[in-house]
């Protein structure tokens, strides 16, 4: 399934392995765009994508400003398309409108230029700090952006993204992990410290993560595996959709308005169920990961199984387990990503049991905490105690107070961009992207 115990993914500091991420970074968005026809290019309207050509164009609109123009002062590629680019001057609804922006070579000749620029840049001019900074959040935001692109072939029933492995992941022989984990009470650290070069070199972290501070922890305990389809169809089976008593008061308004009795993705058919796995319907497998449920189902849930959801804090405590006087791990492992340790990077999408990746497993023993699916938390999406913005203002400001947060990244997201210290922001009623969750006891 994985590449060998030494695969790593380095820190992007220098020359070499930011030009590397860059583009490899470059292939996969590309891959993505390049592997639909004429006609699935055409995509609907829906409230949770966007049309692929628009996503390429506006990555490149991305390295233009915030690089090119931002360090070299040089004038726009075509002035009359950078609004049409920019996602806070074009309307989500108004990118459906193809006569606004170019077709896709167009788009893709933009695109190629710009990555050009931004190579030979990288080539020819010395590294400082801020420049590399620059690098790593214009890399990352089209990595974001990589991800929507899977989940926009999974909300259409396109065919899995280019490079995904084999679906036919088998259960893990004595795969069992008895009972919840305890997670001792203690003074632990959450987020990241502002000054974090001395973590693996690697000085990047975006704003909401910062600045590090200790919390107090009261002893908890937590499922070390995420729900698993067994356990969420016996709460489908048992009623859990029709019974009222389990959904507060904006659960039963979303579950009324969408009519959901069961997960996004799922249908009965003949007396077996089944789960929509990009364009194919496969039999539910009880021992995968449920996946694409709302905050509100995975709340219910937790009602219906006498638990509850984890607060952010919890989450990351569990992750990562950063003593307030011990050694600082932003992943559960180490300091360095790994990614044959977990699902990531659209390989395994989450095809394979909640028992498997043991070499992923947190210092508690919580397993998959990186990669699988995001994890709801009971947190809403709010700013640490002096927080700063970034140079990029709208990275966190937009979502703070009515967004739940969720954790740990997904089988689509890249390996490059997480740690466990991330904070991403979905409104509760979010279904359509890779999100699961775990929980705790009462």
């Amino acid at each position: 399934m994985h590449s060998s115990s030494t695969c790593v993914t380095p820190a992007m500091n220098d020359q070499q392995t930011l030009l590397s991420a860059l583009d490899q970074s470059r292939e996969r968005a590309l891959a993505l765009l390049n592997s639909l026809n004429d006609e699935q290019i055409k995509v609907p309207y829906f409230p949770g994508i966007n049309p692929p050509v628009w996503e390429v164009g506006h990555a490149a609109f991305f390295f233009e400003r915030f690089i090119l123009q931002n360090l070299d002062k040089v004038s726009s590629y075509n002035p009359a398309l950078d609004d049409i680019w920019d996602s806070f001057e074009l309307a989500h609804e108004d990118r459906w409108q193809a006569d606004l922006f170019p077709d896709k070579p167009d788009t893709l000749l933009y695109f190629e230029r710009i990555f050009s620029r931004v190579r030979n840049r990288i080539l020819e001019k010395p590294l400082t700090q801020p420049d590399l900074y620059l690098y790593k959040y214009a890399i990352f935001h089209l990595n974001m952006h990589i991800e929507s692109m899977v989940w926009c072939r999974q909300t259409l029933a396109y065919a899995p993204p280019p490079g995904a492995s084999s679906i036919n992941y088998a259960a893990p022989v004595n795969s069992s992990i008895p009972g919840d984990v305890e997670i001792p009470a203690g003074r632990y650290k959450i987020g990241m410290p502002e000054n974090s070069a001395h973590f693996a070199g690697d000085d990047f972290c975006f704003d909401n993560e910062k600045p590090g501070f200790v919390i107090d922890t009261k002893r908890f305990r937590m499922s070390p595996t995420l729900v698993c389809n067994a356990e969420y169809l016996a709460f489908v089976q048992a009623g859990g959709y029709n019974n009222d008593a389990l959904w507060g008061m904006a659960g039963l308004k979303w579950r009324n308005s969408n009519r959901a009795r069961h997960p996004l993705f799922w249908k009965e058919e003949n007396g077996q169920w089944l789960e929509r796995h990009f364009d194919q319907w496969l039999p539910l497998q009880p021992d995968f990961p449920v996946k694409h449920v709302s905050y509100w189902e995975a709340q219910a849930f937790c009602n219906f199984a006498d638990r509850r959801l984890p607060t952010e804090f919890e989450w990351e405590v569990a992750a990562l387990g950063n003593h307030e006087h011990g050694v600082f791990n932003k992943f559960p492992w180490g300091n360095t990503m790994e990614p044959h340790r977990v699902d990531m990077d659209s390989t395994a999408l989450a095809r394979q049991s909640v028992h498997a990746l043991p070499e992923g497993d947190s210092p508690f023993g919580c397993r998959q905490m990186i990669g699988t699916v995001w994890e709801w938390t009971d947190s809403l999406f709010f700013p640490y105690n002096g927080f700063t913005m970034d140079m990029y203002p709208f990275m966190s400001t937009l979502q703070f107070g009515d967004h739940k947060v969720v954790r740990g990244g997904s089988c689509a997201t890249s390996s490059i961009l997480i740690r466990g210290t991330y904070r991403q922001a979905y409104l509760p009623d979010r279904n359509d992207v890779f999100v699961g969750f775990r929980t705790c006891a009462k």
